[in-house]
Formats: structure tokens, sequence, C-alpha cells
């Protein structure tokens, strides 16, 4: 592993594909056996830095489009935390449905479970079948992976029966030394980044945008009011910058005076401080209080000069979604791709159907979405948010800061990188490019 982290270092990438495949790998990895050591804890006591462990482990088989890459910087997603905790369910479940789908499905069912949804690194091998990248590209992958037998994967691949989420709902995922992806999961390294800033953007990046930008999302506009809770976070600061970007009025939710001063940063000039405004959505853990969603909407107002939300960017869940469907105005669309606070949401009805309100859900993104959504990286127009970097050997920490929300944007973790700093290629893009960077990587 050393000989290939030295030839990805020393720039010798055509050389890459004649070292081989390592026989093993390190990887951050669940165990089977300990699915249940945090049975009766509350999700706070459950915790990642107990159950996220660093082993050698072997390396897959390679398949059929597929390919190995030689991973040098990763980072936590919320996926990771609910993994480590076995929250809400064991992933070794959707290991054991994988592993009844076919033979090289069966690679995935295995007493341990190496996690990630995101890296950057270099194509070490290639299956058969694949040819539009070789060993010595650098790349960066998405979280989708797909089967793509199925006529119904063919319009939207994320509505493919066989859809699932690399490293999560797959094994041989991005926080390790090596990784297994399949080929369409390949993006460019954005080469004016370092590894672990590349490695930042994948999974949040590309959900924003479907979520927010897509036609399968909320299919944003100029103008569009868009409220964003968690707007300084590792997936709000992405919708945050698309907000800016896309020409609408981002109305920033956050939860202490450190994250208002990062959104204001990023441009953002309605911001709401959860913290110092005192919002209490719920009276107790079974009993909400509309009074609170009314004084939510009235802040709002004062910020927006009178206006209702026309899009919401739902992802807390149950804490927030009550407040979320009475704040949008009539017609506007509140939009959720998870459920970080719960996954029982509770709202009043009235206000959606007697004003004509709509929810969708939104899930990931296809290979065209995630590949529009890395081009606005490349072209300079979104940057990464990475408020710090650890080890690989650290990575129980990073995920529990993740957990308790102790974090800005994204946490990264460096895999075979031995540091920070590296992996630059176009220095004269980078510099046209590093007030913003910097800036962002100051979060």
């Amino acid at each position: 592993m050393n000989e290939i982290r030295d030839a990805i270092l020393s720039d010798q990438l055509a050389d890459i594909g004649g070292l081989g495949v390592p026989a093993s790998y390190r990887g951050v990895l669940v165990r089977k056996d300990e699915q249940g050591m945090f049975e009766g804890l509350a999700t706070k006591d459950k915790d990642p830095r107990k159950s996220l462990h660093v082993e050698e482990v072997p390396t897959p088989e390679l398949g059929p489009g597929e390919a190995i890459v030689a991973v040098m910087a990763s980072s936590v997603n919320y996926n990771t935390v609910w993994t480590s905790i076995f929250e809400p369910v064991s992933t070794f479940g959707f290991l054991e449905r994988y592993g009844r789908v076919s033979e090289l499905g069966k690679r995935h069912d295995l007493p341990y479970h190496v996690v990630g949804s995101d890296l950057a690194g270099v194509v070490l091998a290639t299956g058969p079948g694949v040819t539009k990248w070789k060993a010595g590209d650098e790349v960066v992958a998405h979280c989708l992976s797909v089967e793509l037998e199925d006529p119904a994967g063919h319009d939207d691949t994320m509505m493919d029966p066989q859809q699932r989420i690399w490293g999560f709902e797959t094994n041989f995922g991005g926080l390790a030394e090596l990784a297994l992806v399949k080929s369409n999961q390949l993006l460019p390294k954005p080469d004016h980044l370092t590894w672990e800033e590349a490695a930042a953007p994948g999974l949040v990046n590309a959900t924003a945008y479907r979520q927010l930008v897509s036609k399968n999302g909320a299919n944003m506009k100029q103008g569009d009011t868009v409220l964003i809770w968690g707007a300084s976070g590792g997936l709000g600061s992405y919708a945050t910058q698309m907000a800016l970007n896309g020409g609408a009025i981002p109305v920033c939710v956050v939860s202490s005076p450190e994250k208002a001063e990062i959104v204001r940063k990023m441009g953002a000039e309605l911001v709401i401080d959860r913290s110092a405004e005192g919002y209490r959505f719920w009276k107790d853990e079974t009993t909400q209080d509309p009074k609170e969603w009314q004084r939510f909407g009235k802040k709002i107002r004062e910020l927006t000069g009178g206006e209702d939300i026309d899009i919401v960017f739902e992802h807390p869940g149950r804490e927030t979604f009550g407040a979320s469907v009475y704040v949008a105005k009539k017609g506007g669309t509140i939009i959720t791709c998870a459920s970080t606070s719960g996954y029982l949401h509770e709202y009043d009805n009235r206000y959606l159907w007697m004003n004509l309100k709509k929810i969708l859900s939104s899930h990931f993104a296809n290979y065209k979405e995630a590949y529009e959504a890395n081009r606005l990286i490349d072209k300079g127009l979104i940057h990464p948010t990475v408020s710090k970097v650890y080890p690989m050997a650290e990575v129980g920490q990073a995920a529990r800061d993740v957990q308790m929300n102790s974090h800005q944007g994204k946490v990264g973790v460096l895999t075979l990188a031995p540091e920070e700093g590296l992996g630059v290629r176009d220095h004269d893009k980078r510099a046209r490019h590093l007030d913003a960077i910097n800036r962002f990587r100051g979060l």
C-alpha cells in the first residue's frame, strides 16, 4: 500500500496500474457481532467511538463494470453515524439482502461493514467492460450504486429497484485505503482542490442539487425564498451556496451565533439563530406548539419584507417538520431528504391541504445530477465546506462530531494521504478561487 501511496504523491500515475492490487487494506468498519451493543441507550449515548474500528480486511474481488480506487481522503456523512450506532436499523440487513441478489452481491454480505460514502483518490484497477476510466485517473465518487437491469431505472436511476447508497447499503465504502465502486459512480476530481477538499462535497452536494435545483426536486428558480435548516452544516452549507448561486433568497436557520456568522460569510443576509430566538416547537415529547410556528413565521416575514417561503429545504425531520409545513407559502413546497431528529413527522394537515402546499421527497441524486453538482465544484461556483480533518485512526471522533452537531460544513478524514494540502494539480486555477476556498475552508 505504501508503494501505491508513494506513486500518487510523486505524480507517477501512469505507472500505478502496474503496481497491482494489494490483497488487503485498512478500512473503517462496524462488526456484525456488535450490532446489539447500544441496545437500551438513548440515541445521544450511542457513541461511534466505541463501534467504529480501523482494521485490515481482504480486498474484494473486482467484478464487471467496477473499479478499485486507492482512496486518499474521505469524509463523514450522517449515514456513517447511523451505521455506527445501528440506528434506525442495523445496516447488516442491507448487506444480507444484497448478498441474495447475485454471486457478486454475496461479496458484500460479511461479518463486517466497511463504511463511507465519499472518496477522492486514484483508480487502481478496472473490471471487464470499463472503458471510460483507467488506472491512474484521479477521481471522486458519488454514492449511487445501481444495477440498471430494470426498466424503472432508465428514466431516473434513483428509481431503480436495485438502487443502493454505496458504503451504507453496500460494503467496501470510502472510509478506507481502497474502495470498490461501480465505474458509473466515478467523476473527475476537480484539479484545483486538495484530496480532503475534493472528498467533502460528494454526497451532500449532489443531494442538495437534486433536492433544490433538479426537475426531480424543488426546481428552484431565481427569486425563490428558500428556508434552509442547518444552513452551516454538511448539507445545508451546499444548499445555501446553491440558493445564492441560483439567484434565490436563502433564509438560513442555524443554532448559534458562530454558525450565523458562517452563513453570513457565505453571502447569506437573512439569518435566524434558533438558540437566540429560543424556539421550542415541541412542548413535550408528544405535543407541538403551533404558537411557536406562528412566531417563527412572523420572524421570517420580518426578514423577507412580508414574504413567505417558496421552498423549505427539510432534513431535520420530526423536530422541525410541523413548523416547515406551517411557514411554507400557499402553493409552496416542503422538500425533505432526511430525518436526523426523528422519522415520525407530525404536522397540522389543515395548513397543507387548505393552502395547496406540496410535500416532496428527495433522496441523493442520479448520475447526471451528481455530475452537474461536481461540475459546479470544478467551475469554482460552489466550494467545499470542510471545517476539520481527522486521520483515519480518529474516525470515531469525526463521526461523533457529526452526530452531536459540533461541526460546521463537512468533517474530512485522511486515508492514504499523509497530511492535508496535497493533491492540487492546477495551481493557477486554485489561485483564481483561493479567497473563496480559504473562506469556506475556514468554516
